[in-house]
């Protein structure tokens, strides 16, 4: 059976493509070159056949079109090259009411290709939000991410640089703890996302990378665009591949998402240009999670957890540290925190999974903390550590008796002997240990003196908020105002540099979730991780961004994304005109202070062009009711505070 001509309407008007002219028009999915030459109008494929030359850009000089890339000739109309034997396709033209329509043959139903079936399986298991750039080498890829956006199976939000988009995915899950997606071109693209890759790896959360490259013919040849990925790649993924052709398709993306979740691990997939267009194989099928993997409710060993709760009931005066990896058992931590009252103390990273104002709430401990988390370190005759490293930035000291948990045994006893080390899911071996201790504890109530303790520390900020020397405003004084504007159920991601310090020692979280660059410490973080944030929770909570102004000139671009789809963060910007926190670091080092100016546009004039809401305070008391205005703002708002760098 004959396939019929289906007619796409290209031009409203004929008069609209003068004489001797040649343009480039759409009809259905195919790019035509369409040129108005003695008085007729023409149309040809528009794909030059020996580099792909787009000859709607070309030119017709003496009766002849001419490729725009290598000055190839063709007769407009016919498409025949003189003197050769080679030439492109023409198409049937016709003219109705002054509009001029091509004539097509019937498009072919699509054929699921081998992206179909990769792109398929990620949404299957539960991949269903991702971050990128489109781009020439992987279309066919981001063809089938289309495809399933329109099915209502993928949410995409197109960034403006790929290293926002790693970040935004791992900023993503830190806050769920489930893999998001970022994605790139060939080259550069994909290394743009590699510092945003790396903070998803050493804080220890789920996230798949994809990447486009050039075709597979070329790798090695020095190509346009080549970097081998797999080479590059090899030290941030664990899970690092390249698709071929004779690859086991849906097996290979199912095994990527294994490694992202169960290890909690960064797995790459790079897609050669040729390879995301072939058809899949007839036998082959999307994949699903189901029976393709375990639960994680893994219990310590019973030698070890008799050894922990021995030590535990011959304690008077424990507390209990939890860093990022208790996030989600922090329900049961606390209980046994009120079991045993027991005193909390969180990481910097774990800062906010027990409210401040917990009657058994210490705030962060080490360099960005509080004289009350360190107090009561001090004061401890044990230390019962869930989810928390070592880490010269957090001060857990090791003079201390020690009972760590962990999910991960290589995370126990990693820099250097502990007392107890007890390998087991979080929460699970909360509870087992709750069901042991229940009323078999001697623990002194140290509720009193946390009050005690919280009380001599908010005089001292109040005595600090009177701080001022005519150089702007304080960073105390922003975060005394965040404590009184920001909503107790907000997602708060947090920047690099003295801003985040200060963030640690003023903000009293209450319900919020905060989000950080832990052990990379990459400045720039804040505002694409707060678009991860909002990708995952949507209006269901408020969600916030701070940074400093070296941190968001990083990705100030990025204001445009949250404008193009609504996302309604709060940006709080701390703008001193310094890289401070490297002027101090300088300083303490003996070293001149050299290079850490910064030249400054007026960020809230950018945010309003941007198409967003930008305030700038100048003055302390202006400051809450700023802060008041971009919080009830129906859409994205960055308050920029002009601060004194030396009030942190």
């Amino acid at each position: 059976m004959s396939k019929k001509i289906v007619w796409y309407k290209v031009l409203n008007s004929k008069k609209d493509l003068p004489e001797n002219r040649v343009m480039t028009v759409t009809a259905g999915h195919k790019q035509i070159a369409l040129s108005h030459f003695e008085g007729k109008i023409c149309a040809l494929n528009n794909s030059c056949p020996h580099q792909g030359g787009p000859l709607g850009e070309g030119s017709i000089e003496n009766g002849i079109l001419r490729c725009p890339w290598h000055g190839w000739d063709y007769h407009p109309c016919t498409g025949k090259a003189p003197g050769f034997d080679d030439g492109v396709e023409p198409y049937e033209v016709k003219v109705e009411n002054g509009a001029v329509f091509v004539g097509l043959l019937e498009e072919e139903p699509h054929q699921e290709t081998i992206s179909d079936v990769m792109m398929e399986t990620m949404v299957n298991w539960g991949v269903d939000t991702v971050f990128g750039m489109v781009g020439h080498s992987n279309l066919g890829v981001a063809d089938a991410m289309r495809r399933l956006e329109e099915k209502g199976k993928l949410q995409y939000f197109g960034i403006r640089h790929e290293g926002a988009a790693a970040f935004a995915a791992s900023g993503y899950a830190k806050l769920t703890g489930k893999p998001a997606a970022c994605f790139g071109i060939a080259g550069p693209g994909a290394t743009n996302m590699f510092t945003g890759m790396w903070d998803a790896k050493v804080d220890r959360v789920p996230l798949l990378a994809l990447s486009g490259q050039v075709n597979t013919q070329v790798l090695g040849t020095g190509a346009f665009q080549e970097v081998d990925l797999v080479k590059a790649f090899q030290t941030v993924a664990d899970f690092n591949h390249a698709v071929h052709e004779n690859s086991k398709h849906a097996e290979l993306m199912t095994q990527a998402i294994r490694h992202a979740v169960i290890k909690r691990e960064v797995s790459h997939l790079t897609f050669p240009d040729e390879v995301q267009v072939i058809a899949k194989p007839e036998t082959e099928e999307a994949q699903t999670p189901e029976g393709r993997i375990t639960p994680f409710t893994i219990s310590p060993p019973k030698e070890m957890l008799n050894n922990a709760v021995a030590l535990i009931r011959k304690s008077k005066r424990p507390i209990i540290i939890v860093g990022h990896g208790a996030r989600y058992s922090m329900k049961e931590i606390i209980k046994m925190a009120v079991m045993m009252n027991t005193p909390v103390i969180t990481t910097f990273k774990g800062k906010g999974l027990i409210p401040d104002n917990h009657p058994l709430g210490c705030g962060v401990l080490g360099r960005s903390g509080t004289p009350i988390a360190s107090w009561f370190m001090n004061e401890s005759d044990l230390l019962i550590v869930f989810g928390a490293s070592f880490s010269n930035h957090t001060g857990i000291t090791p003079k201390k008796p020690i009972i760590q948990v962990d999910f991960d045994p290589m995370a126990l006893s990693k820099f250097h002997k502990i007392d107890v080390a007890l390998w087991g899911e979080i929460e699970v071996t909360c509870k087992i240990m709750q069901k042991k201790l229940s009323g078999k504890t001697n623990t002194l109530d140290q509720r009193k003196e946390v009050a005690t303790r919280w009380k001599i520390w908010k005089a001292e900020k109040n005595n600090r908020l009177k701080d001022e020397q005519g150089k702007g405003i304080s960073s105390i004084a922003v975060f005394d105002a965040m404590n009184k504007t920001t909503p107790e159920n907000a997602v708060i991601a947090v920047d690099v540099g003295n801003n985040t310090y200060s963030f640690g020692r003023y903000f009293e979280c209450k319900n919020q979730s905060v989000l950080m660059s832990g052990y990379l410490g990459s400045i720039g973080f804040a505002l694409p991780a707060a678009m991860g944030a909002w990708a995952a929770v949507k209006n269901t909570r408020p969600v916030w961004s701070v940074s400093g102004d070296g941190g968001l000139g990083q990705y100030l671009t990025e204001i445009t994304t949250l404008v193009k789809y609504n996302m309604p963060i709060k940006h709080i910007l701390i703008n001193n005109s310094e890289l401070g926190k490297i002027s101090k670091e300088q300083r303490t080092a003996t070293f001149d202070v050299w290079q850490t100016n910064l030249h400054n546009p007026n960020f809230a004039d950018f945010a309003n062009n941007c198409g967003a809401l930008g305030i700038r305070v100048e003055k302390r008391e202006d400051l809450e009711s700023a802060m008041q205005k971009i919080k009830d703002h129906d859409g994205p708002a960055l308050l920029e505070v002009i601060c004194d760098v030396n009030l942190i």
